[in-house]
């Protein structure tokens, strides 16, 4: 558990409703969030991860297998867990704005159920959440650093001041930091948002000029889960240092 200083949100979304279409042939039959690294489902680890800081409920969206979820959570008891049907895919923004009547007014944990990290001396989530402050954030992000990323072929996205102020990479450049998949974010992040399907993307650069986008630099390791070959490196990654979960 944390410790007693850091008030950790007790509500968190994480996002489960996609296709994996670059996972296939895995998720022809499987949820991605149920794809399993080194036996245990991605989902799994996320939620014991959230369960362990304190959290206490959780929202999931679902879309593609989505009745595979709720039958393989559905004797989970430790956490109380909600469910936002998307009948057609809202990406990342769309799918948290449909989620948060479920949500409540609170800041929340968002993340994505694709990614594996390891804590560095601090648990990531309980620095998150003793790092957040609501009277300067709509967001805080998890940054990973781009050359350490395992299973993650892309050019990065955003560069950080001292004070933790992100912002875009440039187009022609290598950005230092990537969105490792979980962030703290408050509702207002998402005031009058776009209708339908959008990336949360949209509600970040507003965030950004508004100088209310923030990160915080991973400390541990942090892995990509998008292709049988990313997942054949990761697994093979982990177990070379003797990871289980």
């Amino acid at each position: 558990m944390p410790s007693s200083h850091v008030k950790v949100p007790h509500t968190a979304m994480v996002m489960a409703a996609g296709y994996g279409t670059r996972l296939r042939p895995y998720t022809n039959t499987v949820p991605k969030a149920l794809v399993p690294v080194l036996g245990v489902p991605m989902l799994d680890v996320v939620l014991n991860r959230l369960q362990a800081v304190g959290v206490k409920r959780v929202v999931i969206n679902l879309h593609h297998l989505g009745e595979k979820i709720r039958e393989h959570l559905k004797d989970r008891r430790d956490l109380e867990i909600l469910y936002s049907e998307e009948s057609e895919i809202l990406e990342t923004g769309g799918g948290i704005v449909k989620a948060l009547p479920l949500l409540g007014d609170e800041p929340f944990y968002a993340i994505n159920a694709k990614i594996i990290w390891l804590n560095g001396r601090i648990d990531a989530l309980e620095r998150l959440a003793a790092g957040w402050d609501d009277a300067r954030m709509d967001a805080l992000l998890l940054l990973q650093p781009t050359v350490s990323a395992v299973g993650y072929d892309g050019k990065g996205d955003f560069t950080m001041d001292q004070e933790g102020r992100v912002r875009r990479r440039n187009s022609w450049a290598v950005a230092p930091f990537l969105y490792a998949g979980i962030q703290i974010c408050h509702p207002r992040l998402f005031r009058d948002p776009p209708q339908g399907a959008f990336s949360t993307n949209v509600v970040w650069d507003r965030a950004i000029e508004e100088d209310r986008l923030f990160g915080l630099r991973h400390d541990g390791e942090w892995y990509h889960v998008s292709t049988p070959q990313h997942l054949a490196d990761v697994e093979r990654h982990l177990s070379f240092h003797g990871i289980k979960f």
